[in-house]
């Protein structure tokens, strides 16, 4: 099992939060340190503002070495495909091959209204990243010196040179959700990896399944990775855990119930192999205090080798 840092940085914090955290799960062996892509809080002051993923994480591309840096999910009603496509490229570039790419559909209506963005009906928001994920992974894709074109029914593009290119041939792209229809057809076209974020353990199972049942439908051979999301609040003793609980505002019973990666390091371990059981490969811990570096550190000195 892979373990991923997953930040929600809309809460509250600033660069120099993220970095501090990037640079310890770096240091501390994990996997990957990822970052929602959101522009307002959800509860709080959300001091000292929102911050843009996409400038977090080229800053981050040269203040880490090997930790993967990527998103989960950026939101297609944020950004155009073909600029996004170049800013993934440009920041993959920068990383040295280090960069993946979460995109979903957008959901949070307020944010859109707090910053003038657009948000359409749940259906064309489907629509639209649909179109960006054919353009965007068709940008990448295009060889140097041929023309890319797409002529869709939000987007069209004409005679693209199709630059840059990333540094990886293709940064892999991750697609999720809990849809059961639309989610994971779009997976089974596009989809590197397949994350299911912040379920009960029961359900995560049953949502691999409709993904792997629209891979077969299409022919695809070579399944996407499965990965799931899942609060952290981990203490070497009880006392522990529910002091961090209470550091976040969330009960430890509550996200246990649906499916947080909760208790001392062994009932931890125990709770991570049961997403393995299921077909997780790769794990996203939500951590929500990012101040509190000992608590990513007790998970890579105490939780990882068990794995």
């Amino acid at each position: 099992m892979r373990l991923v840092i997953f930040t929600e940085p809309q809460q509250g914090a600033s660069h120099d939060d993220l970095r501090r955290l990037a640079q310890a799960a770096e240091a501390s062996g994990f996997d990957g340190f990822f970052r929602s892509d959101h522009f307002l809080t959800m509860g709080g002051d959300g001091l000292p503002g929102p911050s843009d993923a996409w400038l977090t994480l080229a800053a981050l591309a040269v203040q880490t070495s090997r930790i993967r840096l990527g998103t989960l999910v950026t939101s297609a009603t944020f950004r155009l495909p073909g600029p996004l496509a170049i800013a993934v490229a440009q920041a993959d570039q920068i990383s040295g091959g280090r960069i993946e790419l979460g995109l979903g559909g957008g959901w949070f209506e307020a944010e859109h209204k707090a910053y003038g963005i657009p948000f359409p009906s749940l259906g064309e928001r489907f629509d639209r990243l649909e179109e960006q994920l054919e353009i965007i992974t068709g940008l990448w894709a295009t060889p140097v010196g041929q023309k890319y074109d797409f002529d869709g029914k939000h987007y069209q593009i004409s005679d693209s040179p199709a630059l840059p290119k990333p540094a990886q041939p293709r940064p892999p792209v991750i697609v999720g959700g809990h849809g059961k229809k639309r989610t994971p057809a779009l997976a089974a076209r596009f989809a590197d990896e397949f994350n299911v974020p912040f379920a009960k353990l029961e359900d995560v199972a049953p949502t691999f399944e409709r993904v792997r049942a629209a891979s077969e439908a299409i022919g695809r051979k070579e399944l996407p990775v499965f990965s799931a999301a899942s609060v952290l609040c981990v203490g070497r003793d009880d006392a522990e855990v529910r002091r961090r609980a209470a550091a976040i505002g969330r009960e430890v019973d509550e996200m246990r119930e649906n499916g947080g990666i909760v208790g001392t390091p062994d009932q931890v371990v125990e709770t991570i192999k049961s997403y393995g059981k299921v077909g997780a490969t790769r794990l996203f811990l939500q951590v929500l205090d990012l101040s509190d570096l000992d608590h990513v550190e007790l998970v890579a000195s105490a939780v990882a080798p068990q794995l």
